[in-house]
């Protein structure tokens, strides 16, 4: 019976891992789905910022934290929304939605979304 593998072993392999899956996916995701991922983590370190800024700060007007939090997330999920229906292994998912109209509802659902949060800011 093999023992536990020492934690050296287990961090380069840990290391190989993470390599090998940043080399794939530099190589083999198209560039407009790349633009859409640094879009994503913008919006994610955007709400961690906001966040902390929240704990550690204040949250004096709690309204403007949770509008601007909320449009974070929101979106979020509009983005990646927009990701699954323009990545192109996901085609026969979306056949009937073209990536301009994909773009169209991605648009609109913003315009929609900042609406709501700019009302809610009072």
């Amino acid at each position: 019976m093999a023992g536990p593998k020492s934690s050296k072993s287990s961090s380069s392999d840990t290391s190989a891992a993470i390599s090998t899956l940043w080399k794939s996916y530099v190589s083999q995701t198209p560039d407009r789905l790349k633009f859409i991922d640094s879009f994503l983590v913008f919006i994610v370190l955007s709400g961690v910022v906001q966040f902390l800024y929240c704990v550690l700060v204040t949250n004096f007007p709690f309204n403007a934290f949770l509008a601007g939090f909320s449009s974070s997330v929101g979106q979020f999920v509009l983005t990646a929304s927009l990701r699954s229906q323009v990545n192109p292994e996901n085609r026969p998912e979306f056949k009937e939605v073209s990536p301009e109209r994909a773009f169209a509802d991605f648009a609109l659902g913003s315009i929609v979304l900042h609406f709501f949060v700019f009302n809610f800011l009072g």
